[in-house]
């Protein structure tokens, strides 16, 4: 606990500031949300607080609401989130395409990035509402880099990347590595120019969170809920996948439906103590792990930890570097984005797979994480359908041994697959063969031993095609349909629809009965 607290306070303070807020307020929502999870969630091991899959929609809403709509549209996401959880749809995340996934988080890495930009190198805010307005604006700025600024961002990445490598000093987590010495040096030699923490944001308290209400007079409610949606379901993914993780590193298992009660409560309690949005985070749920965490103690000494630094040696934070804290976000923006992951996984994929990824990765970039979510999602359930609607198999069975059982004027089609809305077209399709046949058909059997789910459109298409083939004279027997399928059709008439004897459970029983009665 002490040593995910030692991790968690840089990147609580980059976190924030990133997002539009001052630096306390991303260890307050690292203090509050991770005793709530602890206690309250789902997993033993799992580490809670600010995270960087939120910072691209919460700097947007932060910047468009202020604080106080920040702290609104937590609320609301922790409500979502608990909601979620309490009519359990902790195992519906999962359904969320891979593709999907990887394209926003990669996406979210390349926006935290570029946005970082400006506090490493000591540029002017960047400008434009939008991505490629504030890239060209950065790159149009780039030559008049503050030197010292950039000397200091350079040293603290390459702390970053080689003390892991040096085996006595990588017991100290490489961040803190970068936040001591990097705050050393700008004390020390006072570098001009330079901007901090204490410059930037002022001393940050020495006190712990306290409660307090926020604005909701000044915020525009109705225009948050749908950020607060995106955030409650980003916040349900992490969260789970971390918790995914823990459980493979751990040889735990956690329960997702309890895991969202958790999050949700803390993002419903964290804004009343100055935090913001907060989800399970992997990076320091795993060093917990490492580090031989395995109860929710590791997670309330990881909060006690910060809140003991908070008191302590808040005012020291004053001489922290912004461009260490940007440094330290250029390498959550490279774990995020999982380059080599994204390449292996799409060098194995279909063709769909590139283009669910390519269109939520440039819409999470150019347009907004809100738009790319859903349009992600919408996307991947369409191209979803379209596969289940060709593995649906319906045909016409002439040369089988069944279809010599049966008598010379009857017809039978055999459906494989879910019977849904998809697969409509092509059962009537099929069917249609029947108007092309050079001898009289006097009867149909329509074999559903294969169909293990039925919805209201494929319901309503079956009654339409057996009402119409009866109108011609033509009887149809249906066969072999499960019991979810069978109650279907009985709730909705079709069994009424098809007469006494014309529903049978097994095709041998039809077949025999078909056979006796043409003698």
């Amino acid at each position: 606990g002490i040593i995910v607290g030692v991790v968690a306070l840089p990147l609580s303070m980059a976190f924030a500031i990133a997002t539009g807020v001052k630096p306390e307020q991303g260890i307050y929502t690292a203090i509050v949300a991770s005793v709530i999870v602890a206690v309250a969630g789902g997993s033993r091991v799992q580490i809670a607080g600010p995270t960087g899959a939120f910072i691209a929609i919460l700097s947007g809403i932060t910047a468009k609401f202020g604080f106080d709509g920040l702290q609104i549209a937590t609320l609301l996401a922790g409500i979502i989130l608990l909601f979620m959880g309490l009519f359990r749809f902790g195992g519906m995340i999962r359904f969320i395409a891979m593709p999907v996934i990887m394209g926003f988080t990669a996406g979210i890495g390349v926006v935290i990035f570029v946005g970082q930009w400006a506090a490493f190198f000591g540029l002017p805010k960047a400008g434009g509402e939008h991505f490629h307005q504030q890239l060209w604006s950065l790159l149009h700025n780039l030559p008049n880099l503050h030197p010292a600024t950039s000397a200091l961002g350079l040293f603290s990445l390459a702390l970053l990347l080689l003390m892991p490598k040096v085996p006595l000093l990588r017991r100290l987590p490489s961040p803190m590595w970068v936040l001591l010495c990097a705050t050393v040096l700008q004390s020390l030699f006072r570098f001009e120019g330079v901007a901090t923490v204490g410059s930037a944001y002022g001393v940050i308290p020495r006190a712990l969170p306290h409660f307090s209400l926020p604005n909701f007079a000044t915020a525009e409610t109705a225009k948050l809920i749908l950020p607060a949606f995106t955030i409650a379901m980003l916040g349900a993914i992490e969260s789970l996948l971390s918790a995914v993780v823990a459980d493979g590193m751990a040889g735990t298992h956690h329960s997702a439906n309890q895991e969202l009660v958790g999050q949700g409560l803390a993002n419903i309690i964290t804004p009343f103590f100055g935090g913001f949005a907060a989800t399970g985070a992997i990076a320091r749920t795993a060093t917990n792990i490492r580090q031989g965490g395995n109860s929710p103690l590791a997670g309330i000494i990881h909060a006690l930890t910060l809140a003991l630094i908070l008191l302590v040696a808040a005012p020291l934070a004053a001489d922290i570097p912004l461009a260490a804290l940007a440094a330290i976000l250029f390498q959550v923006a490279w774990n995020m984005s999982e380059p080599k992951r994204c390449l292996h996984i799409l060098r194995r994929a279909q063709r769909a797979a590139y283009i669910l990824f390519f269109i939520t990765f440039f819409l999470t970039i150019l347009v907004d994480l809100v738009v790319a979510v859903n349009i992600g999602v919408i996307l991947s359930t369409l191209h979803f359908i379209g596969q289940m609607a060709k593995a649906v198999e319906v045909r016409k069975e002439e040369h089988s041994r069944d279809a010599a059982a049966l008598p010379d004027n009857v017809l039978m089609f055999i459906v494989n697959g879910p019977f849904f809305f998809g697969a409509m077209e092509k059962f009537e399709t099929t069917l249609a063969d029947i108007n092309t046949q050079p001898r009289a058909v006097v009867l149909v059997v329509l074999r559903m031993r294969w169909v293990p789910y039925i919805d209201i459109t494929g319901i309503l298409t079956l009654e339409r095609v057996i009402s119409g083939l009866q109108k011609r004279g033509i009887r149809v027997i249906v066969t072999g349909a499960n019991e979810q399928v069978r109650a279907s059709l009985e709730r909705s008439g079709i069994v009424t629809l098809l007469g006494k004897g014309n529903f049978i459970r097994e095709f041998d029983d039809a077949a025999a009965m078909l056979r006796a009665e043409s003698k």
